[in-house]
């Protein structure tokens, strides 16, 4: 079986067949993206309300529990499946554009994800400006695009090759950060180390580098070849075929790399005191720059799921989809209501305006101070429900006031 190669000898050095081919957005896309912006509130109120989110990892094997490591384990699906169908929409808004105008596009986008990430998504976080700047989702993101409006000039097999390259072999840096006397500076950070690096631009006031682009830039790349799967000449049985066997593919590599243990992950897995420990360590792989056996695990099931959820439709899938087509939207809108209730929180216990300045040094103004938690996990699934529900209406109306005004470029960015 080979690769689907829908061009014709006519169209094969073009990006874009004629505008009309692709008439509609890709359902499952939106309903897969839905579906990641549902589980990823999880991790973020997590983040905010539960008692233990800011005095321990969650995947620490000696402190977690099943339920809480499941909690943390199952958002890693998220942001590298979110970085894969981005490349997907990119390559499928090429169908529609230009090569010049999807270069500019994306260039354009990417900037203004930058942008968005200071200006929008951090003082939402935070709840300030410029204090403690957070590299994250949006940034890497951003910056990827940026990278794609000049790689998406060259030729499919070559944009193919860099994607694998990236994916495949960024782990061979693992050694040069972990030799003797190695030190991130700020640019490394950026480029693939990560891991929350802090450095300090002005007196009180710092850069958190979380997503280095270079492993997010791959994910995008490869998602943008995905691209090729969902053009209108493919059919959707050979489609969802390929999609199960790229699925299946990825996690079975997850499996072999992780059994031998040497390569693909910067930390090791090792037998723990029971199994069900020792399938924990077997699965905590690295997302702070995400490793080669933390893109399979994640993007493998997600591939599977696109292949599934193509046949899917019903009401389930349509609130999902609703949340896919409003994934800026939701992201930013979220945080600020998380954030907010841990105001509300923080206050009615009693704290004072002292008590958030003492805040602010240790948490960036999220209102909690070390071992400050009160809630279990049953109350944090309780406000997950919550706030991801009261959303829908506001998500649902942005939706459709993005479809009857298309004309409105700006909301193509958002």
């Amino acid at each position: 079986m080979t690769f689907p190669l829908p061009y014709t000898s006519a169209t094969a050095g073009s990006l874009n067949p004629a505008p009309s081919v692709l008439k509609s957005r890709i359902e499952s896309i939106d309903v897969l993206r839905g579906l990641i912006m549902v589980i990823m509130a999880l991790d973020h109120t997590r983040d905010f309300f539960h008692a233990q989110a800011n005095i321990d990892d969650p995947l620490n094997l000696d402190t977690t529990t099943p339920v809480l490591y499941a909690t943390r384990w199952i958002t890693h699906f998220c942001a590298p499946t979110f970085a894969l169908l981005s490349g997907t929409s990119i390559y499928l808004q090429g169908l529609r554009k230009s090569r010049s105008e999807l270069s500019m596009f994306l260039l354009k986008r990417g900037l203004w994800l930058i942008v968005a990430e200071v200006l929008l998504i951090v003082p939402v976080d935070t709840f300030t400006l410029f204090n403690t700047i957070t590299l994250v989702v949006f940034w890497s993101l951003g910056i990827s695009m940026v990278f794609m409006a000049g790689l998406t000039w060259l030729p499919f097999r070559a944009i193919l090759s860099i994607g694998l390259a990236i994916v495949l072999g960024h782990n061979l840096l693992d050694a040069v950060e972990q030799a003797p006397g190695f030190r991130s500076v700020f640019w490394w950070a950026l480029f693939h180390g990560g891991g929350n690096r802090v450095f300090d631009y002005a007196p009180g006031r710092a850069i958190v580098v979380l997503y280095p682009f270079l492993p997010w830039l791959g994910l995008m790349i490869l998602g943008y070849c995905l691209g090729r799967l969902f053009e209108p000449a493919v059919a959707a049985t050979k489609r969802q075929q390929w999609l199960v066997y790229l699925g299946a593919g990825a996690i079975g590599l997850f499996v072999g790399l992780r059994l031998l243990n040497n390569y693909g992950d910067p930390f090791p897995w090792s037998v723990q005191k029971d199994g069900l420990t020792t399938l924990f360590s077997f699965l905590k792989v690295h997302k702070y720059p995400p490793s080669l056996l933390y893109m399979c695990i994640t993007v493998g099931p997600g591939l599977l799921g696109l292949a599934l959820l193509e046949n899917v439709h019903n009401r389930v899938t349509g609130v999902l989809r609703t949340y896919g087509r409003t994934a800026f939207f939701y992201y930013t809108i979220h945080f600020f209501v998380l954030h907010t209730l841990r105001m509300i929180v923080f206050f009615a216990a009693g704290h004072s305006m002292t008590d958030a300045d003492k805040a602010l040094q240790t948490i960036p103004m999220r209102f909690v101070l070390p071992g400050d938690g009160v809630y279990n996990l049953g109350v944090v699934y309780l406000i997950w429900i919550a706030v991801v529900a009261s959303l829908y209406p506001l998500c649902r109306w942005f939706d459709a006031y993005k479809t009857t005004h298309k004309a409105q470029w700006w909301l193509s960015y958002l």
